[in-house]
């Protein structure tokens, strides 16, 4: 297999693990075991973005697309992919922060609300 097509796999594992982290929590009424999973999903990624760390998965997507022959990007996922769909200037160390905690803010309520309609 090409280690551009690896790349872009895991390019869109980590893109689904931020929609997981994000979004997850609406699936509880459904799945109620669900929980296992999502909350360390989450604190990993609220502890990502408020330690100001890049996740794992970005160094090996840039890895394997120099490897297939393209170059790699300097800083996180969140900042290559997602923040210049979101805004056009750079991410800065506030921001990063907000995004971490509102991410947690969402997900609190997402589960309060769940428990207590239990």
């Amino acid at each position: 297999m090409s280690y551009r097509l690896l790349a872009d796999a895991v390019l869109l594992l980590h893109l689904a693990f931020i929609a997981f982290v994000v979004a997850g929590g609406l699936f509880l009424g459904r799945w109620p075991r669900l929980p296992w999973l999502h909350v360390p999903a989450v604190l990993w990624g609220v502890a990502i973005e408020l330690c100001g760390c890049i996740c794992p998965l970005t160094p090996l997507e840039n890895r394997l697309r120099q490897l297939g022959g393209e170059a790699g990007y300097p800083g996180g996922f969140v900042e290559h992919y997602l923040w210049p769909i979101i805004y056009p200037a750079g991410l800065t160390r506030e921001w990063q922060i907000a995004l971490g905690l509102g991410v947690a803010a969402l997900n609190l309520f997402t589960y309060a609300r769940w428990w207590l309609r239990r």
